[in-house]
């Protein structure tokens, strides 16, 4: 197969490095020249919970001229169908674009290529970028995993299993029948880590051991559990952990057993430094809308509230609009739903 990574920043150049190292040849296409001649003429270097550097093929998208059999798109959400309407003349007729974005991008991309066309991937893995060509693995390597997934296709799928194939140079690729119950338990982890991590400026770590930050990533795990079970979506595991039996409540003692396990289930990921919070930092919006915003949207629909994830949101653009800045100072504003 002829294999691209479309949007080839933290996670990209480290998922690039990875199948390069297994032997798959790989194009890492990134729209930042500074980026791309790095890869160039240095390789893909990976930092941090691994170490290694392999010289790779970096291109421009200006640059690109085959048509691939399967494009790894990793882009933010921000302008998702300009850029794969942009992808289309790229991709061979009977081509496959595998989404690697966050939330829930496969129904949209859908729309434009057909669903036969679209496969979806989750990381458990997250990744922070140090520099051009210089990545830095910020989880722990036995959480190296892949769920992969299809609105149309079965498990036993010849292109998925081919796939899984592909992505099993880096980990262990778990295939999902329940696609949208993957994507929803990565949902919830991002919204309540990805989003408290970046209104507050820090990593899931650290929004893990402090009391106060952990008790907004609780509350918005449980808002996750309560829209999902209402919109009839089944909440699948993640990495051999059922989320919804460790931290759904409905007592005060499950409650407090679920506050008491955050730290323990982030303990691996303890370091991860959201890509929101990069962006933020870099002065680039970000797609806190695809993450804690399509919780927000669920949640209007089968009437369930979101407060938390509502403010996350209201927080986070409050930001992109030069209005407070991440600091651990806005947990106050969610104090306020605790009255």
């Amino acid at each position: 197969m002829k294999i691209a990574i479309y949007g080839a920043g933290s996670l990209g150049i480290i998922l690039g490095a990875y199948l390069t190292k297994g032997g798959i040849p790989v194009d890492l296409i990134n729209r930042n020249a500074l980026q791309v001649e790095a890869l160039r003429q240095q390789g893909a270097q990976v930092v941090g919970s691994a170490q290694f550097t392999v010289p790779v093929s970096a291109l421009l998208p200006s640059e690109m001229k085959e048509r691939y059999d399967l494009i790894f798109l990793m882009t933010k959400q921000l302008d998702n169908e300009r850029v794969v309407r942009n992808l289309i003349p790229f991709l061979q007729d009977d081509g496959v674009l595998c989404t690697m974005q966050n939330g829930l991008p496969e129904l949209g991309i859908a729309k434009i290529l057909g669903e036969s066309r679209v496969l979806g991937c989750t990381i458990a893995w997250g990744a922070t970028l140090e520099g051009p060509g210089v990545s830095r693995l910020t989880s722990e390597l036995d959480t190296l995993t892949f769920s992969l997934g299809s609105l149309t296709r079965k498990k036993d799928d010849a292109l998925l299993l081919e796939v899984k194939d592909i992505l099993e140079k880096m980990g262990p690729v778990h295939i999902e029948e329940n696609f949208l119950g993957a994507r929803w338990v990565k949902l919830l982890v991002n919204s309540a880590f990805s989003g408290m991590a970046t209104v507050l400026g820090c990593t899931f770590g650290e929004v893990s051991q402090n009391k106060k930050a952990r008790l907004c990533a609780q509350r918005i795990i449980k808002e996750c559990i309560d829209v999902a079970r209402q919109a009839n979506i089944t909440i699948e595991p993640i990495q051999g952990k059922d989320a919804v039996k460790l931290f759904d409540y409905a007592s005060k003692l499950k409650q407090k057993l679920s506050f008491f396990l955050i730290p323990f289930a982030m303990k691996k990921h303890k370091n991860l430094k959201p890509s929101m919070l990069q962006d933020l930092e870099a002065g680039k919006p970000c797609e806190v809308d695809a993450i804690n915003g399509i919780v927000c949207m669920y949640g209007k629909n089968v009437q369930v509230p979101t407060p938390y994830n509502d403010l996350v949101v209201e927080t986070i653009h409050a930001f992109e609009q030069g209005k407070g800045k991440p600091g651990f100072e806005n947990l106050q504003s969610f104090e306020k739903l605790q009255h």
